[in-house]
Formats: structure tokens, C-alpha cells, sequence
């Protein structure tokens, strides 16, 4: 039996992906529950523990349960707990371990969201079917099996489309088609041959909502800006944070996306929520349960001072008192995704200087001198980045574009084999 303890107890599941992101995010969320003195125990693939060895040294405990089972992790955590483990808290950050999460919270009777509401969200056309029966807009949409059923829906709507999976992340094999000859291609970049989602293209500049929930409440940290690559995928390049728009533009999409939060039976844990504004208001987009990639989680920091997004979540739980009036942004932040041509690259002119630069709040640079650059067409391909603050988000976003115009890849087209 284990031995008792008095300190709260977080259940972390999933652990970390083995990329350097995945990695600095669940560094950031134990560094936050050390500090309020919980003790941790992470689950995670076999596999993975092995190629996050930094994860596993910052835990008490750390067990091989595998996530993507259904029923799995619920099934160990019950197990743990008639043994005389204990678990107060249960969290995770990993998009596919949000399932997970959402079973070993409602098994054990702890915080959490209904798993049939994660679940519903995790699979794209629930959603969509959701959110439009109650009312919010949502683009014309069906899971097809096959090129012939997505032929046939785009002969019976508006294009341009979109072709995306049901369940990926990280605008992984999403493509954009403008008719029905360019859905082989499509259909190809698709991660898998499973049923995929057709919908119709929503014109409009893009956003997300970055929050946490309190008593169960939506709270709306800050909105982000997006600027993506030209179609026909989407690659984003720029994230600014606050986003740049009028009051009311900003009031009617956090109206918005905590209505649609509310109607979705979610309550628990942080959220991330994608969307469109366009000539008729906001259109949601994908609804996930968990932080913003793409280093939001440096950013946000710098934008409100003293921000523990995850710390947030602990404090919450345990009934610990948060200064809600303190939770608004005071400054602005802005990354670049660099984007060199492809090819072989055979230099990299102005990265030490640029990175050198006082309001860089975080750089990373992936590739060298004889790497191949692929392609940009999903998060997958980002081969550097520059992230930087400063005193509003307007002076950030000029600061990054400006540190990203001073950097050159050279590169050379390789042989085709």
C-alpha cells in the first residue's frame, strides 16, 4: 500500500510528447504544481517515458499506461486508488490524451469534463453538428469514406472547400480545393485512409481564444491573430497576442466561444478555440481542451505578467483564491514561423544577430547548413521560429517581422531521384 501523504495529488496523463514543445509545456505545468506543492505522477506511452527522460525526473512517480486505449488509464487509476493511492487532480495537455483525462477524472469522481462532451469535440463533425443545432454559425460540412462521396458534396454546395481528418491536429493533412480535380491530391496529403470531413471555405481572417475555466466558467485569457501561407494548405506563420481588433469585435467572439464552451458541456482544465470573423460575424472552428501550441505558452506570460496558465487550473481545484482582475493583458507578444524556400540549404545569414536581440522571448531553429527543407504545409514543416515581447501588440508584431526579414536561408534545389 502506498505510503499516505497530506500534499495534493496530480495525476498528470500523458505526459509530453518527445518534441522540444511538448517538452517546455509540461515543464512549465510541473514547474507550476511544484510550486504549490503538489506531488506528481505522470502516465505516459512506454516509448515515449523512454525519449523524455527530463519529464520523468521532475516527477514522484511515473508509471507506462497507454492513453490512446480507451479505458485504459481510468481502469489503472481505479486500480492505483484501491491500493491507497490517492488523486486529487487530474490533467494532461496532449490533444489525444484529453480523452483520457476526461475517463480517469469522472472514474475516480474528481474535476474533469464529461468524456462524452471530450469525445465529441475530439471527433470534428460532432462538433460541428452541436454547435450549429444550437444556433452557431458553422460551415456546411460531411464525413466522406471516399473521393466519390466528396465529389458529390462539393456538387451540392458552395466552394471553395476544405479537406480535413475527423480527429488530427497541428492542420495536419488539411487542404484547401477549389474543385473537384484537386481532391486526389487532397485525399493524399490526408494522414490516414479513414473518413475525412468536406466543408465549405470560411473567407475571413483567423483567430483563436486562449483560456482557462474558474468554477467551472470559461474565462477568456486573450484572443490571438493568425496569419497563414497562401492556400492550398495552412501553414501558419504569425501568431500576435492580444489580437489587434476593435472592443466590440473582441467582446462579440468572447461572447461567442464561451457560449459555445457552455453549450459543449465543457467545465474543466484550459481551452483553445479556433475561429473565423467574416462579413457576417464569428464562425467556429475546432474546439480543443487544452493549451495553444505554437509557444503560446511563452507568450501569454509576457502579456499578463505573472500568468501560470496551468497554475491556474491547480488553484482552481483546490479552492485557492485567483485575482481574476489581474487575468487581462497588459502587454503584446508576437512568433514568427520562419519560412525558407525549399531546397537544400546551403546557409543561414543573420540568425546569431536576430536572436542576440533584447525582446526575443524565445528562438529555436531546427535545421543546418545541408538539411533538405520540405515543403511548408503543416506545423510538422517549421523549421525556425522567433518570438518576441514588447509593450503592445502592435510594436511586437512589427518587432517580429522585422527580425524575421533580417534572417536569409539559402538554399539550392536538390535532384529529383
Amino acid at each position: 500500500m502506498a505510503e499516505p501523504t497530506s500534499s495534493p495529488q496530480l495525476l498528470f496523463v500523458g505526459g509530453a510528447g518527445d518534441a522540444t514543445l511538448a517538452v517546455d509545456v509540461v515543464t512549465d505545468a510541473l514547474t507550476q504544481a511544484r510550486a504549490r506543492g503538489l506531488r506528481v505522477h505522470v502516465t505516459n506511452q512506454e516509448a515515449t517515458i523512454a525519449a523524455t527522460p527530463t519529464i520523468s525526473a521532475q516527477a514522484d512517480a511515473v508509471s507506462a499506461v497507454d492513453f490512446a486505449e480507451r479505458g485504459a488509464s481510468a481502469a489503472w487509476a481505479r486500480e492505483r486508488v484501491a491500493a491507497g493511492d490517492r488523486f486529487d487532480i487530474v490533467f494532461g495537455v496532449r490533444e489525444m490524451a484529453q480523452e483520457a483525462v476526461a475517463e480517469v477524472a469522472d472514474a475516480l469522481g474528481v474535476a474533469g469534463n464529461p468524456p462524452q462532451a471530450v469525445h465529441r469535440i475530439r471527433t470534428k463533425d460532432e462538433a460541428r453538428a452541436a454547435l450549429a443545432a444550437a444556433g452557431f454559425r458553422q460551415p456546411l460540412f460531411r464525413v466522406c469514406a471516399d473521393q466519390r462521396e466528396a465529389a458529390d458534396f462539393l456538387t451540392h454546395s458552395t466552394g471553395p472547400w476544405v479537406v480535413k481528418p475527423r480527429d488530427a491536429m497541428g492542420s495536419e493533412g488539411v487542404t484547401r480545393v477549389d474543385g473537384a480535380d484537386e481532391l486526389p491530391a487532397a485525399l493524399d496529403f490526408l494522414p490516414d485512409k479513414a473518413a475525412f470531413i468536406v466543408e465549405e471555405f470560411i473567407e475571413g481572417p483567423e483567430y483563436s481564444a486562449e483560456g482557462v475555466f474558474l468554477d467551472g466558467v470559461p474565462h477568456i485569457l486573450a484572443l490571438t491573430s493568425k496569419e497563414l501561407l497562401p492556400p492550398p494548405n495552412f501553414f501558419e506563420i504569425e501568431y500576435v497576442i492580444p489580437a489587434i481588433v476593435p472592443d466590440a469585435q473582441r467582446e462579440e467572439i468572447e461572447q461567442q466561444v464561451s457560449a459555445a464552451l457552455t453549450t459543449l458541456d465543457l467545465r474543466y482544465g484550459q481551452f483553445h478555440v479556433e475561429l473565423w470573423w467574416t462579413t457576417g460575424g464569428v464562425v467556429l472552428g475546432e474546439v480543443h481542451i487544452r493549451n495553444a501550441g505554437g509557444w503560446i505558452h511563452r507568450m501569454l506570460p509576457h502579456v499578463i505578467p505573472g500568468l501560470e496558465w496551468f497554475g491556474l487550473v491547480f488553484d482552481d481545484v483546490l479552492g485557492r483564491p485567483v485575482d481574476r482582475d489581474a487575468l487581462k493583458p497588459m502587454r503584446g507578444s508576437a512568433i514568427r514561423f520562419l519560412t525558407p524556400p525549399p531546397g537544400r540549404l546551403t546557409a543561414i545569414e543573420g540568425w546569431d544577430e536576430v536572436i542576440a536581440h533584447p525582446s526575443v522571448i524565445h528562438s529555436e531553429l531546427t535545421v543546418s547548413v545541408g538539411d533538405v527543407i520540405e515543403p511548408h504545409r503543416s506545423v510538422g514543416n517549421r523549421v525556425a521560429l522567433i518570438a518576441v515581447g514588447a509593450d503592445t501588440a502592435e510594436e511586437a508584431q512589427a518587432l517580429a517581422r522585422k527580425l524575421d526579414a533580417s534572417v536569409r536561408f539559402v538554399t539550392e534545389p536538390v535532384p529529383a531521384s
